[in-house]
Formats: C-alpha cells, structure tokens, sequence
C-alpha cells in the first residue's frame, strides 16, 4: 500500500447538499468535514441515497455544494467561476466514470490525448507512453472505442483520466459495467497508479471487492460519514455494510 503523506489533495468542510424545498427537501449531504491524502487510494461507500455520488460530483466541481467548503489541491472551489471551474476540472482533476464517455468518432489515442488538445496543452510523452504500456494499450490505439471490448474502454478512459497527471482522479463506480475480470485489471491500474506514480485516487463503489483494493474506505449513511476503515479486505468490508444501519443508529 501507498505510504501516509501530509499533503491535502482535497478537502471537504461542514458540506452540505440539499435539494428541493418544504415538505419535499432532501439533505444528500448533511455536513460532511474529511480530507483526501495525497497519494492515497479511498473508496466511497454507502447505501443508495447515502449521499457517496453526491460527495464526489461536489470534490470534482461536478456539482455546486449548498453550503460549506471544498478544496481541491487548496483552491476553493465555492469562490471559482464557471471558467475558472472548467480550467480546474480540465487541468487538476481525472475522471473515469460507469459509461467510459469515450467519443465514438475518435481513436483510443486520440480520446485519451482529447483534455489535454482541449487545453492546447503537449502531452508528456515519457509519462503517456508509460500510461499507455502499463494499461496493455499499445496495440489498440487507432481502434473505435465500438472495437474495444468493454474492458479496453475502461482502460482507455483510465488512460485519459491519468495522461494530463491531474492532482486527483475521481472513479464513479468505474467497474460498474465491468466483468469481473476486466473490473480487476482497471482496479489494479487505480492502485499501481498510487504505488508507482504517487497519484491520488478517489472512487465511489458498493463492490467490497473493488474497495479492497483501496488505503482507505469512509462510509456513509443518510447524508454523513459515519464509518471508516484502513487496511480493508473485500470481507471486512462487506460485514461493515451488514452493519451500517447499527452505526446510524448510534
């Protein structure tokens, strides 16, 4: 596992996040105060409507918060414009989501330079090429992403998350429309991309399996943190979801 560095890769204050109003408002986040280590691997968890997707399009600046504060690398995300967010969203941060969101028209190469041709920025090519033989890629770079298997787009949105070396990279359920299989590899290049590249990597998932693979797993219920565990196995992880609603309760 990744060692414990001081340095904040993102941060979360008293967050709150509540839609509609009167009788049918919904607090999805009800003040959620946590950090993100850099150089480490967390898995968000929680039951569905716990508030885990939420938290993580908030970190990202995929959502605005309702009240509180988010720090992505120290910069406030609460005080940025819509230009200013976008910059931010496109040069310090990686995603990799459920759908891969690969652009059909494109090669898998020229989808996972596409952020860094948005921002007119070179890639590095030493990193790239690395990014690229690491995910087992190299033969697959001027194929459609409807010539990849479903694995191989996972790994080239993995790629494109990893090329422009953000300071963080966000996973929204990033095996969810994975085999199991397929699902093990993309989790095992999140995890060498911590080991080996000291990449931070947050991921929201409700596989034990997939949040085995992490430094760090934080739980959530009903809008708040209410557990979290270091060192987890894909068992403990599943018998501390048996029992959340005894912690909510407490």
């Amino acid at each position: 596992m990744s060692e414990y560095f001081e340095a904040v890769a993102a941060r979360a204050v008293d967050l709150t996040k509540v839609y509609g109003e009167g009788e049918n408002v919904v607090h999805a986040l009800a003040g959620v105060t946590i950090d993100f280590r850099a150089g480490e691997f967390t898995a968000i968890m929680g039951p569905s409507g716990s508030g885990k997707s939420t938290l993580m399009h908030c970190l990202a600046g995929l959502d605005a918060a309702t009240g509180g504060s988010v720090q992505v690398g120290g910069t406030e995300l609460t005080s940025l414009s819509d230009k200013q967010m976008t910059e931010l969203r496109r040069d310090r941060i990686g995603f990799v989501f459920q759908a891969f969101n690969l652009v059909p028209t494109l090669t898998a190469l020229e989808n996972i330079t596409l952020p860094l041709d948005i921002a007119g920025r070179k890639p590095d090519e030493q990193w790239m090429n690395a990014v690229i033989d690491r995910l087992g890629l190299r033969q697959r770079l001027d194929h459609r992403p409807t010539e990849l298997s479903g694995g191989q787009q996972q790994r080239v949105a993995c790629a494109r998350a990893l090329v422009g070396r953000p300071e963080i990279v966000f996973g929204d359920e990033p095996t969810g429309n994975l085999d199991s299989r397929s699902g093990a590899e993309v989790l095992s290049i999140l995890r060498a991309a911590v080991d080996d590249y000291r990449q931070t990597v947050v991921i929201v998932t409700h596989d034990p399996r997939a949040a085995s693979y992490a430094d760090r797993v934080v739980f959530l219920a009903d809008g708040r943190i209410v557990d979290e565990m270091r060192g987890p196995t894909a068992e403990l992880v599943a018998e501390k979801l048996i029992h959340l609603d005894e912690l909510v309760a407490r």
